[in-house]
């Protein structure tokens, strides 16, 4: 386990990044912080990275193209089972905080890492603050739901991105007082790059152009794992795009199934997954984007992009009740009419949801300061 000198005194955060999804939500807290460091403040921040995503594409790429500095901490659980991930980084991070304590665990998200290290924490005392707190999907099947309501269960401080997820924590038994509406750090971190958005090396040799394309991303069991199933979506995703470009970035638990199809639609383009800057490029520049992911959902709102999801539950609703994005479950049947409506000009609207606003990073690092003085 490599370690990286700690900064100077003060109350630390360890603030706790393993997988892709996490990176994107942890870059606007760190800044923040730093902020706050150069005007005087004692707060510190020490950053460890679990290995639970280890290779450059869903990894480094992100830290690189989001100025998130070299992590303090590596675990470097890398690669297994998730019981054999949980179980590692459970280990290495509880060896961590035996060695060295930081007065509070800051995870974010709902991958392993997360529940993991919330778990480790608690068992040693140290307070856990949980951002993203509070959502809820309501399907047991999906193993980040198990994550949420366990991490939820014995985090200490709760920062949450809607009333909805607010509500789910009350109902739950939270406390209301440890309960910090703050909205979005997915957001904060889109907003703050919208100007360093680029075209992927492949955008010219596709022949890609603005609203002349979709972008899809599937990486849900239920999706993705049965081989026939998945390939009964693929051709109604042929169908239902009317000739149209589909830029599908293939997630690595998609990959062998992919492999195996008998075909594909002639307009699908397979790619590796995409740095942040150029995923997000795809996504603001592309006529809709079909998926089965949470957070894509979230910036396809805030762009204003059509967004269809391949899933018969979401932990984001405030996507479909106020955004962009529409839930149709997951029968191929459904997508064709579904983008018919786009295609004559008939999808909703869609608005951003409150305290999306790209601040949410400040308010977090103030919450923690003043809890910490208060601790």
């Amino acid at each position: 386990m490599e370690q990286m000198p700690l900064p100077a005194s003060g109350p630390l955060v360890d603030v706790i990044a393993g997988a892709r999804p996490n990176f994107m939500k942890i870059a606007p807290i760190l800044r923040a912080i730093g902020q706050r460091q150069a005007a005087g403040s004692r707060l510190r921040y020490r950053l460890v990275h679990t290995g639970q995503h280890y290779d450059a594409r869903m990894s480094g790429d992100f830290f690189q193209q989001l100025n998130i500095p070299e992590p303090d901490v590596n675990l470097e659980v890398g690669s297994g089972t998730q019981a054999e991930q949980t179980a590692a980084i459970m280990t290495r991070y509880e060896r961590l905080l035996l060695d060295a304590r930081s007065q509070a665990c800051l995870v974010v998200g709902d991958v392993t890492s997360t529940m993991a290290c919330a778990i480790a924490a608690q068992k040693l005392r140290v307070p856990v603050a949980h951002v993203e707190a509070g959502i809820r999907s309501g399907d047991w099947s999906m193993p980040e739901e198990i994550n949420r309501l366990v991490t939820d269960s014995i985090t200490n401080w709760f920062f949450t991105t809607s009333e909805v997820a607010n509500q789910n924590l009350r109902t739950s038994g939270a406390r209301p007082e440890n309960i910090f509406f703050v909205g979005n750090t997915m957001i904060d971190t889109l907003l703050s790059n919208l100007e360093r958005l680029r075209p992927p090396e492949f955008w010219a040799g596709a022949g890609l152009r603005p609203g002349g394309y979709f972008v899809m991303t599937l990486h849900r069991p239920a999706n993705v794992d049965d081989g026939e199933g998945f390939a009964r979506l693929i051709d109604a995703v042929g169908r239902a795009v009317r000739g149209l470009p589909v830029v599908f970035p293939v997630h690595p638990r998609t990959a062998k199934t992919l492999a195996a199809l008998p075909q594909r639609p002639a307009g699908l383009l397979t790619v590796d997954p995409q740095p942040y800057l150029e995923f997000n490029y795809l996504v603001r520049h592309a006529k809709g984007v079909i998926t089965d992911s949470g957070g894509v959902t979230e910036e396809t709102t805030v762009l204003g992009v059509p967004c269809v999801t391949l899933r018969n539950t979401t932990e984001r609703p405030e996507t479909v009740t106020i955004g962009t994005n529409e839930l149709i479950g997951t029968d191929p049947s459904a997508l064709e009419p579904a983008l018919a409506r786009l295609f004559e000009g008939r999808w909703k609207q869609g608005a951003i949801p409150p305290l999306w606003d790209g601040r949410t990073g400040e308010r977090i690092a103030e919450e923690l300061e003043r809890l910490l003085a208060a601790a």
